[in-house]
């Protein structure tokens, strides 16, 4: 399931990876556009996925994943065939996340119907951090191949990928979901489960900083760049692979420091520390290239660090009967937000001076960190009225 939740990742970054070499030339894109272009694919996954992860409590998962791959495969391939300006690139875009939308959480449901009973934290964080894995490796392809061979290069590259994910559905023996009578979302053992709503709104506010940093990564660094005459410790690939590849590790290593220590008191020194990085990232926007590298990869070590114990957690704390339902809502938020992440850096770009301006770099990293703040406000909520405890 790892391995075929990187194939279906590797298509994932593609927009954002080629955007500021490629597409924004291309189509003459201001950041705002731009930042809504790379956010149609979250906003595609979040109209789908409460639709398609709350269908899991009714039927096997599996089904559901197949169908979501085959669709966001055949989206990214069909990309440079029908894209032509910022519309139609954001439609296709979206109907990418649309599909992904039935192989993420439906895959994960898909993963946790087969495990055994016990602790299902560890699986659930190998799984989630896998898709650090496959968007390295998304950047990695996407601009090797935009560069040589062309732009619609890349989405014929990266969109084979997702064969793997079918690959390991053949392998996956038959599940029925448990049965119960009635609506398939259970309104109260969703919204009135307070432990599960807190970890779903912390994972917010990291969706929203991780796909914001994600999107707008490569854009920085090119004027970084730019702004020293090519002068830098590393090029905008190797910045967004190594970037990407610290992630797992991270996020792994962060679910076990819940484990120890207890995984609100974890998440938000994380969360903490992530943003108060992501100021000083946007304050030091001017200064030396190697300062901002070893910022920009310490971030990518706090910015993952929450998100396998919030993913766990929320799946811990969700009622078993409503455990697709809960996905949905946890996954229909988190993307939400995500796309909101793209598009409100690329807002704050351009209100501050545009992407040559060091003040608007600024403006955007604060805004991340003003988001990953509220994380631990969620979870102290949360708290408030607990019944359910997890490690």
């Amino acid at each position: 399931m790892c391995i075929g939740q990187v194939g279906n990742l590797v298509p994932h970054m593609v927009v954002q990876a080629i955007m500021a070499q490629h597409l924004m030339p291309l189509w003459g894109l201001s950041a705002s556009q731009a930042g809504f272009m790379a956010g149609s694919y979250a906003f595609g996954y979040m109209l789908a996925v409460p639709v398609l992860a709350t269908l899991t409590d009714k039927i096997d998962a599996r089904r559901v994943l197949v169908g979501g791959t085959i669709m966001s495969m055949a989206a990214t391939l069909a990309f440079p065939l029908v894209a032509t300006d910022v519309v139609t690139a954001s439609l296709m875009w979206g109907l990418a996340g649309l599909g992904f939308a039935g192989a993420y959480m439906p895959g994960l449901k898909a993963l946790t119907d087969r495990l055994g009973a016990g602790d299902i934290s560890r699986s659930v964080t190998l799984y989630t951090s896998s898709f650090s894995l496959g968007v390295a490796l998304s950047f990695l392809i996407a601009q090797v191949a935009a560069d040589r061979y062309g732009w619609q290069a890349a989405f014929y590259v990266t969109g084979v990928a997702p064969m793997l994910m079918l690959g390991a559905t053949l392998f996956m023996r038959p599940v029925p979901p448990v049965p119960r009578e009635g609506s398939a979302f259970d309104f109260r053992a969703v919204f009135g489960n307070r432990p599960a709503l807190g970890y779903i709104l912390a994972y917010g506010a990291h969706c929203f900083e991780l796909y914001g940093m994600r999107t707008w990564l490569v854009s920085f660094w090119t004027f970084v760049t730019a702004a020293n005459a090519g002068n830098v410790p590393a090029g905008a690939i190797t910045l967004s692979v190594l970037f990407s590849l610290l992630s797992m590790p991270s996020s792994i290593l962060g679910n076990e420091a819940a484990l120890r220590f207890g995984r609100h008191r974890a998440i938000s020194w994380v969360q903490g520390a992530s943003g108060l990085i992501g100021l000083a990232i946007g304050f030091a926007a001017g200064a030396p290239p190697w300062m901002l590298f070893v910022l920009i990869l310490l971030y990518a070590i706090t910015i993952p660090a929450d998100s396998g114990a919030l993913t766990s957690g929320m799946a811990s704390a969700a009622t078993p009967h409503a455990k697709g339902a809960t996905m949905a809502v946890h996954s229909t938020v988190g993307f939400g937000l995500s796309a909101l992440g793209g598009w409100g850096f690329g807002l704050a770009l351009d209100a501050a001076g545009g992407p040559q301006s060091p003040n608007a770099w600024l403006a955007g990293f604060a805004l991340l960190s003003l988001a990953i703040f509220l994380g631990p406000l969620a979870l102290r909520w949360s708290r408030k009225d607990e019944t359910h405890r997890t490690k």
